[in-house]
């Protein structure tokens, strides 16, 4: 009797607990079956109606906008478009960038700065630090005995001057073949030991501050060096910040979640993938982040709304020249201009011959292969003989137009090289065809695509809207 009596109150427990999660995030909407939490609408409404949107929504506006979202990802879903591998890597690259820089402490980054001081510090030894200036004569490996002697003699002139008292940064500015330095007065960065040329660093290491070494040879040419500032390298708390920020902008982060990444793959022994071991971290921060959650299930949701408007609209409209034909044909008086346009070309000319030339070149071809036939007629290569605007223009879209067709007092400035304008064409008060206005035709037929897309997607898939919980969005404690 007391096992149940514990039993029974376990099961009250438990089922109290359920009670209060569902009562504190209630399903606001069930789309084909698959419940909608408030919390998740709430998300999207406040997203997407946030501040700095222009055309704000109410709740109830934006109602229908996110159950054409969720039906469209529905069907998305049962064209097993998920399975895609495209939309795989495409999910799991954006996945990862959100995910692996939650893998990494600052602890971390901070011991590998540590480490690459420790690193540094040991190649570095009792040597120190040399910021050297100098200035370089370059000579090829290859030079002849002349070119090194004449080159031997010059830097040898330099090293005088300079011992005679000429001002080594503004000697280094005129004659150094390292302009990088030479910009600087001959300066070089801070070099460590095994860093540059051996020829350079001995030499370099064996100056005191203030001295200058006579000429001397390596690989690339004749130096002569002024030794600026040594110093032991400082210690780790005071480059500490400036360790931590060059390995950040390295992608410190990046590479120990990787190796993170590739010790739990081998931990598993076999049993999990690197994908799979994203996706449990990902699994792991959505239980207890529900803005990340519902920023992954966004991004996720919307690559299979990309892809499926893409198929069912967008592509549908965009690419069936046949049906753009179709739509135009039965809406024409839809694309009917507000006034007349001309459909035709503005051209330039140097001689009076090419303005018959012209009109001869496209008069009995199609409006769409006009450009490309006054190109290999007149234009073949780099001598251009005409220049041409081609279109369908509209009052104030072209000056010849305007001042030659619909007979404006405009002021069309000539172009000394072109110095004859004329036009040819005819005025319209219609597209002749749906290739004039296609982008709009174009639109025109997605929207409408977009609507029996729609109304389709309702037939098929049953919604149910909570009004009392719709009711409470944005409003609870």
């Amino acid at each position: 009797m007391r096992k149940l009596t514990i039993a029974l109150s376990l099961f009250a427990a438990i089922t109290s607990q359920q009670t209060l999660a569902q009562s504190s995030d209630p399903t606001v909407m069930t789309i084909n079956g698959v419940p909608v939490s408030r919390s998740e609408f709430e998300y999207s409404y406040n997203k997407n109606n946030g501040e700095g949107v222009i055309d704000k929504l109410s709740v109830d506006e934006y109602v229908t906008l996110f159950i054409n979202y969720k039906l469209k990802v529905t069907a998305a879903l049962d064209a097993k478009l998920d399975t895609l591998s495209s939309f795989r890597q495409e999910y799991a690259m954006y996945r990862d960038q959100q995910v692996k820089p939650t893998m990494v402490t600052d602890a971390e980054v901070l011991t590998e700065a540590q480490l690459m001081y420790d690193r540094t510090k040991a190649m570095i030894g009792n040597r120190g630090l040399v910021r050297p200036a100098h200035i370089l004569l370059k000579l090829s490996t290859k030079a002849t005995a002349q070119q090194q002697e004449i080159t031997k003699q010059r830097i040898d002139s330099i090293y005088n001057a300079l011992q005679g008292g000429a001002d080594f940064a503004e000697m280094a500015k005129k004659v150094s073949d390292d302009p990088g330095s030479a910009a600087r007065g001959g300066e070089l960065p801070w070099i460590a030991p095994s860093q540059t040329l051996k020829e350079f660093e001995d030499v370099a290491y064996s100056l005191a501050p203030g001295e200058m070494s006579k000429p001397f040879l390596s690989p690339v040419g004749y130096h002569i060096i002024l030794m600026k500032e040594r110093k032991q390298l400082e210690p780790f708390d005071s480059l500490k910040q400036t360790i931590v920020a060059s390995l950040e902008r390295r992608g410190i982060r990046n590479d120990i979640a990787d190796m993170k990444l590739r010790r739990k793959v081998t931990e598993s022994d076999g049993k999990l993938t690197a994908d799979q071991v994203m996706q449990q971290q990902s699994d792991s921060l959505a239980a207890t982040d529900s803005e990340l959650k519902y920023l992954f299930q966004e991004y996720h949701d919307g690559l299979l709304l990309y892809e499926i408007s893409s198929r069912e609209v967008w592509d549908k409209a965009s690419q069936d020249e046949a049906a753009l034909k179709a739509w135009f044909d039965t809406h024409k008086k839809s694309y009917a201009y507000s006034e007349p346009r001309y459909k035709g070309m503005a051209y330039h000319v140097k001689t009076k011959q090419d303005v018959k030339a012209v009109k001869n070149c496209v008069k009995n071809l199609p409006f769409d292969q006009w450009a490309e036939a006054l190109r290999t007629t007149f234009n073949p290569d780099s001598i251009i003989r005409i220049r041409v605007e081609k279109g369908i223009f509209k009052p104030g879209d072209n000056a010849t137009v305007d001042k030659m067709v619909f007979k404006q007092a405009v002021s069309a400035t000539p172009d000394a090289n072109y110095p004859i304008d004329a036009v040819y064409g005819k005025k319209v008060k219609r597209p002749d065809d749906y290739t004039d206005v296609r982008q709009q035709v174009v639109e025109d037929l997605q929207d409408y695509l977009e609507k029996e897309w729609v109304a389709d997607l309702r037939r098929r898939y049953q919604v149910e809207v909570n009004k009392e919980v719709l009711k409470t969005v944005n409003k609870h404690l």
